[in-house]
């Protein structure tokens, strides 16, 4: 990478970072705050929860569309007011119906999309890959610390103080949008990051990613469920909420640690399937034995870290299945679609999981959560055993149109490349490469004879 794109990619993995590190605090704290302020009901606690992600799957793909249109950083920047107010709006809310309003402004500041458009446009293609993943790598470092975090906020400061700090940490994002992150020469369209409306019936047609998409909406459905009521239960067990920290820290740091064989026999030794039908049983065991164990704060605990083991190889797994799955040039809307398939469940999640709760109580959210990772495994069991192919994406500068068909075949020809597509409208070739196989030699001296 040149200094310029470490720059870009370094800065806007870190607006991700503020970002969600605000979100990711409310997640285990929001229940045990919301729950006793005027007009509270269960129903509305979880609909408080869950309303982000119905505004985000909303309006994160025509946000994303609106920055091919229009600047990439204005309409950054618009989305991270609408959350700063949104935040701010919650922090001052006297009762439940102003955090439930909060809430949902925030999630109209859907800048996902747009972000990732501009990581494009800020890279070399045969980088962007790696700087997608240094994003990725951010949001999962957020959550962990954020989870942790949140139980100390909330206990010293209130469920306010956390809505301060996230319309503060949002603030510090627009001006690492504005001062820090390089502008881009020009606005250019790139498959393999933004989402393309004449690809959808493409993607929509391909039976193994609509299954990702399912697997993506109901983990997060299960989550948002789950945390609906789990803080809470934690809190009836004699664990204080400030406390709770001392739960999700050895939890997740320990359920990380344990994922990390699974991921290599995954990818390495290419058993990818087992491992993330496995993966899904997790979270049917978990959910059964938080059904049969809610009452005792240890078996609360057990159940959090199977339940997180599970949660943590999945959330890993699951991208990594759609960039293999995806063909190359529709990488970028097959993500649209499944990251508006993780914002609805974890809206769902959070609305069924409060409604249930305060119906039936909550053995009933964890028997709803059981009987969808259930349904999840039926419906794995018939995806595709996943192709073992990573994405590569090369420029097309020294090669005329008339001479695709060449190109590609002879691409083709090179040992552990196994798909080509061409697109001279972007300049780029996006192609799916098996690692294990590639010859980087043969590749490196076809590409000089082109140049």
């Amino acid at each position: 990478m040149t200094a310029m794109e470490k720059r870009a990619t370094v800065s806007l993995a870190s607006i991700y970072a503020l970002r969600m590190l605000g979100l990711f605090m409310l997640l285990p704290v929001l229940s045990l705050f919301t729950e006793q302020m005027p007009g509270s009901t269960p129903k509305l606690v979880g609909l408080t929860m869950g309303i982000y992600g119905l505004t985000q799957a909303i309006l994160q793909i025509p946000f994303g569309l609106l920055s091919d249109r229009f600047s990439r950083k204005t309409v950054i920047v618009i989305g991270l007011i609408l959350f700063v107010a949104g935040s701010v709006w919650a922090a001052l809310a006297t009762d439940i119906y102003g955090v439930l309003i909060g809430r949902a402004l925030q999630g109209c500041g859907a800048i996902s999309a747009a972000v990732m458009a501009l990581l494009a446009d800020l890279t070399q293609e045969v980088h962007r890959t790696k700087a997608m993943a240094t994003i990725g790598a951010s949001i999962g470092v957020s959550f962990g610390v954020a989870i942790t975090l949140g139980p100390v906020i909330a206990h010293h400061f209130g469920i306010a103080g956390i809505f301060w700090m996230i319309a503060l940490l949002a603030a510090l994002a627009i001006l690492v949008i504005l001062f820090v992150v390089p502008n881009p020469e020009k606005i250019t369209t790139h498959r393999d990051a933004e989402y393309i409306p004449s690809e959808l019936g493409s993607v929509i047609k391909n039976a193994d990613l609509l299954r990702l998409n399912y697997g993506i909406f109901a983990l997060h459905l299960i989550l948002m469920a789950s945390f609906v009521v789990v803080p809470l239960l934690m809190r009836d067990a004699g664990l204080q909420g400030g406390s709770h920290w001392m739960v999700y820290l050895p939890v997740l740091v320990t359920s990380m640690a344990m994922i990390i064989p699974f991921v290599i026999i995954a990818e390495k030794k290419r058993q990818m399937k087992k491992v993330f039908i496995g993966a899904i049983a997790t979270l049917v065991i978990a959910n059964i034995g938080f059904v049969l164990l809610h009452g005792e704060l240890i078996g609360l605990i057990a159940c959090l870290w199977i339940f997180f083991c599970g949660f943590n190889l999945l959330e890993a797994t699951l991208p990594s299945l759609i960039s293999k799955t995806a063909p190359g040039d529709l990488k970028g809307t097959a993500m649209g679609i499944y990251s508006s398939a993780q914002f609805l469940g974890a809206f769902l999640g959070g609305g069924a999981g409060g409604w249930l709760y305060g119906e039936y109580g909550a053995a009933a959210v964890f028997m709803f959560s059981a009987g969808i990772a259930a349904s999840w495994i039926v419906i794995a069991l018939f995806m595709s055993p996943p192709r073992y192919w990573a994405n590569l994406l090369l420029p097309l500068q020294a090669v005329i149109p008339e001479r695709g068909a060449e190109f590609s075949k002879a691409l083709l020809a090179i040992n552990g490349i196994e798909e080509v597509r061409l697109h001279f409208e972007e300049n780029a070739a996006y192609l799916k490469v098996d690692n294990q196989q590639l010859d980087k030699n043969q590749l490196g001296l076809f590409l000089k004879q082109w140049q």
